[in-house]
């Protein structure tokens, strides 16, 4: 009898676990936001964005800092893909004479990032995890000299790439980890050379894809992950994050993109003592340029030197865009500028849009790379250039270890499961 009352006490025991358990689960689900993508739309704007970043990447790649004389000496009008003959660099390529379709490390970041936020599966995204994160894949780069031999010269100089490119952001996030402010501020102060470089706009562009519709929730996760910026580098890269969340249901309505330029303030920039918000006025000189620009078109502009440039409207914004550069081409109010500059100036065109950025040169592949992934997530996987994406799926997947599609695919099954879907 006392097994029998006792097996009873543990079958009413489980059922009620299991009623309790489906409660919570079904609790859990209700309490999801609901989507106002359908799957199939997420699918081809979280695609589009990874293989729209990826496009202006290797579209700038072979060009990346160089002058405009010397990208239409070497290549001309540059219209595509081309060939690399270029040296390697950590943050650039990692194998000389890559073929077309080639990638950078603005290509990288979105596949770290993405690897991040599928790691977290959360809509919150935690500081020390992502620096964390970082830390993680340095050590790892770095454990593999453990491995070599000093004759593996190949191997060593293919590891000292990988760990370079991560050595700036490795000694922030130590202090970081350490949760002690003057290390950090010490990092930061000499986070390459203390210029307010494009740090977060690296990365910030695919934080959009976990909040689509609701640019503000991008912006405060992607300024509270901007832990690598300084100053208005901060406003802007959680701005990136901000249009893509905004592209991603946009329909078609740049507007819609565009007003979060001015609409998102959590931080309260716009009431910043004697300057306001600087982010904007690039913003308002971006359209003055494209305003100035348009006006040219049809008139006879004279370069200093011989040019390809098809047009004198494109002639005259570079003239204008000339006039406000910074002292680094990676400044991010710089980039900011030209990015914005591009996809007004182009009406939110992709391929035209990338044509415009990496003709002007500069850091040309990371513009590109930002407008490629804003305006990917604005017209989807299924409107970039059938050629370029083909292209640049291939050369990633078999020569850089990137698989375009499986990278895409994570962050798709990531953003599902966070939201409640119509379909």
């Amino acid at each position: 009898m006392r097994n029998f009352n006792f097996c009873i006490y543990v079958f009413i025991g489980c059922c009620l676990w299991a009623c309790e358990g489906g409660k919570q689960e079904n609790t859990n689900k209700a309490d999801l936001p609901v989507s106002e993508l359908s799957k199939s739309e997420l699918s081809d704007k979280v695609k589009g964005l990874i293989v729209g970043s990826a496009i202006g990447d290797a579209m700038g790649a072979p060009t990346e800092m160089w002058a405009r004389e010397d990208i239409q000496k070497t290549y001309g009008w540059v219209t595509g893909l081309d060939t690399m003959v270029r040296e390697v660099s950590p943050e650039g390529i990692w194998k000389a004479n890559l073929p077309a379709g080639g990638t950078t490390d603005d290509t990288r970041w979105k596949a770290l990032i993405v690897d991040f936020m599928s790691e977290q599966n959360s809509l919150s995204l935690d500081v020390d995890a992502f620096s964390n994160h970082i830390i993680q894949t340095y050590e790892a780069y770095f454990n593999r000299y453990k491995s070599l031999k000093p004759d593996q010269t190949k191997d060593l100089e293919e590891t000292n790439l990988k760990v370079l490119w991560l050595q700036e952001w490795y000694k922030v996030s130590l202090a970081i980890k350490e949760n002690k402010l003057k290390p950090y501020q010490k990092a930061m102060g000499k986070f390459y050379g203390g210029e307010m470089v494009c740090a977060g706009l690296l990365y910030a562009p695919a934080l959009g894809l976990l909040y689509p519709s609701d640019p503000e929730m991008a912006y405060n996760q992607a300024y509270n992950l901007s832990i690598y910026d300084l100053g208005l580098a901060k406003d802007i890269s959680a701005l990136s994050a901000a249009m893509t969340s905004a592209a991603l249901t946009a329909n078609g309505n740049q507007n819609e993109v565009l007003r979060v330029l001015k609409d998102i303030d959590p931080e309260g920039y716009f009431s910043s003592r004697l300057v306001g918000r600087s982010s904007y006025r690039v913003y308002e000189l971006a359209l003055d340029i494209v305003a100035e620009a348009k006006d040219s078109l049809g008139t006879e502009l004279k370069p200093n030197k011989t040019t390809l440039i098809p047009e004198s409207s494109i002639l005259r914004a570079y003239q204008l865009l000339d006039q406000n550069l910074q002292d680094m081409p990676f400044h991010a109010a710089e980039i900011h500028l030209q990015v914005l500059t591009a996809m007004l100036f182009n009406d939110f065109k992709f391929k035209e849009t990338m044509i415009f950025l990496v003709n002007y040169g500069r850091d040309n592949d990371t513009t590109a790379a930002i407008a490629g992934a804003i305006l990917g997530a604005y017209h989807g996987y299924a409107q970039l250039p059938i050629e370029m994406r083909e292209q640049v799926e291939k050369v990633n997947d078999e020569l850089l270890d990137i698989n375009l599609e499986k990278l895409a695919e994570k962050q798709i099954n990531n953003t599902l499961s966070l939201y409640l879907w119509p379909d």
